[in-house]
């Protein structure tokens, strides 16, 4: 269950818009997120910050606080993992040209998904979905969709069981860098590297520590405590992991779309108590009182 927290000071620093895999505009997104009682948000599109400007002015207008951010994928030890830099230096060029790089390894797999599901006979499947993602590079749930429009499939599950998911055509793997590097571009942005919702790659305890041991080797600083979809044993394990590695804590609702209560712009399961939460390290710490 997750429960909202205290009105005063809601923080959500895990969510994506349409500019990636979310549902909502920029600009939506922040009012939906003022209107949820959220405070300060970090806008976390999949590896691209071509929204942050837009949901920077939406903010000003309704008195939110917007902190920089970008969700990126990367590989550790051939799996995939997602690594959230927060509060970075958007004009820094090494960071920029970092983010065109990973445009391009999206782009060559929406290409190859598109390739792979030429048998079922769907004309001009990557245009429809790049428009389906209002012109960005389409994922997954992009194809998804122009699937169930074209009929192909009764839903966005069925496309996923069928096509998509798992094992199946279009689950593509991606071309992605290494752990290490992605961290190196975000210390160098001057930005702290955060690891993503820990719990959602189905690893064992013992691997799950090997990977929040080398993330924070590399120099990673913080691990996501309390996200989306968690039980409390889940809360209390990264807990724990976060003191051991002696990490801070963040959190994030890991929003997409709105009508999925599990998954709501600030409601978040509470920290436990005894972590240091990343935003008190931000250039410009959010504190209490």
């Amino acid at each position: 269950m997750t429960i909202p927290q205290a009105t005063s000071l809601c923080i959500d620093l895990h969510c994506h818009s349409t500019v990636s895999d979310g549902a909502l505009t920029p600009s939506d997104l922040i009012a939906r997120a003022r209107d949820k009682g959220v405070t300060h948000l970090a806008l976390t599109d999949h590896d691209t910050i071509a929204g942050l400007e837009q949901a920077r002015q939406a903010a000003g207008q309704v008195g939110l606080e917007l902190i920089n951010g970008v969700e990126l994928s990367c590989l550790w030890r051939i799996q995939t993992i997602h690594i959230v830099a927060l509060d970075f230096d958007v004009d820094d060029p090494g960071f920029r040209a970092a983010l065109a790089t990973q445009l391009d390894n999206r782009w060559r797999r929406a290409r190859m998904i598109a390739e792979r599901l030429e048998r079922l006979k769907v004309d001009d499947l990557l245009t429809k979905a790049t428009s389906v993602a209002g012109g960005d590079v389409p994922g997954r749930p992009h194809f998804a969709r122009v699937l169930v429009d074209e009929g192909v499939v009764r839903d966005s599950g069925q496309a996923f069981r069928r096509h998509l998911g798992a094992g199946k055509p279009g689950d593509v793997r991606a071309f992605w860098p290494e752990l290490d590097e992605v961290v190196a571009w975000i210390v160098q942005a001057g930005g702290i590297a955060v690891l993503a919702h820990p719990r959602k790659y189905k690893m064992t305890a013992t691997r799950l520590r090997q990977l929040v041991s080398d993330f924070r080797r590399a120099g990673g600083r913080a691990i996501e405590v309390s996200t989306s979809g968690q039980s409390s044993g889940d809360l209390g394990f990264l807990a724990e992991l976060c003191r051991r590695e002696q990490l801070l804590a963040s959190q994030g609702s890991d929003f997409h779309f709105p009508g999925a209560p599990w998954c709501e712009l600030g409601h978040i399961m509470k920290m436990p108590d005894g972590l240091e939460p990343v935003w008190h390290h931000f250039r410009k710490p959010v504190v209490t009182g």
